[in-house]
């Protein structure tokens, strides 16, 4: 006859007793999974849309102003954070020289364009610079170059063809910029328009994430 015995002292452990939730239980963690999936679906359009309006944005390009940088249907990441940022302080954002940006010019519609339209160029003057176009040749001036300099040439960008049309004299005034674009036979941009406030720089240009052979990073 076998018998089970065990030590004097041992704790003795009643069989384990399946543990049941309540219909109420239920009904609460239900209730919680709902609220959490309703709350997520609020929220996320939410992130997106500030993540949109003040940390960056996906822009596609329309037209052959910025070649050979940039190409029609090229998919671009602006990075407009710095820009926020200088609103909240109360201060200009200026972009460097060599940047490209994103921007609005209101005086789009003397050129038979929407106001509203949204340009992208390089920048290529800084506010109080004199900047000079003649013989198709960019000459920017300013107290570190008295004698003047050729962006064209000597930014990283290294442009090196002398296609720069039109006679330009122009003083760029505090709050402005000047811009151009890189295919400078075709492309509208401050030599028609004038300098573009900085009020209306939308970001500048982070990333080429399409086409993905092409991606690069600015």
């Amino acid at each position: 006859m076998h018998t089970d015995h065990k030590p004097a002292g041992q704790p003795q452990f009643p069989p384990h007793t399946p543990h049941l939730k309540t219909p109420r239980a239920v009904d609460k963690e239900n209730f919680r999974s709902l609220v959490s999936t309703v709350a997520i679906l609020l929220i996320a359009p939410v992130i997106a849309i500030l993540l949109t309006a003040f940390v960056f944005q996906s822009y596609q390009v329309d037209g052959p102003s910025m070649r050979t940088t940039l190409f029609n249907n090229d998919r671009l990441i602006v990075w407009k954070l710095p820009r926020t940022f200088a609103k909240i302080t109360g201060h200009d954002y200026v972009p460097n020289r060599g940047d490209i940006i994103v921007f609005t010019e209101e005086r789009l519609s003397e050129f038979g364009q929407d106001p509203g339209k949204q340009l992208i160029k390089r920048v290529i003057g800084l506010p109080g610079e004199r900047v000079v176009v003649h013989a198709n040749v960019v000459t920017v001036y300013n107290a570190a170059h008295p004698n003047g300099f050729n962006p064209d040439t000597t930014l990283p960008y290294q442009r090196t063809a002398a296609d720069t049309a039109g006679e330009i004299d122009i003083t760029v005034p505090a709050h402005e910029v000047y811009v151009l674009g890189d295919n400078r036979l075709n492309s509208l941009d401050s030599r028609s328009f004038g300098p573009v406030a900085t009020k209306n720089i939308v970001g500048k240009l982070a990333m080429r994430v399409l086409p993905l052979g092409d991606m690069k990073i600015f």
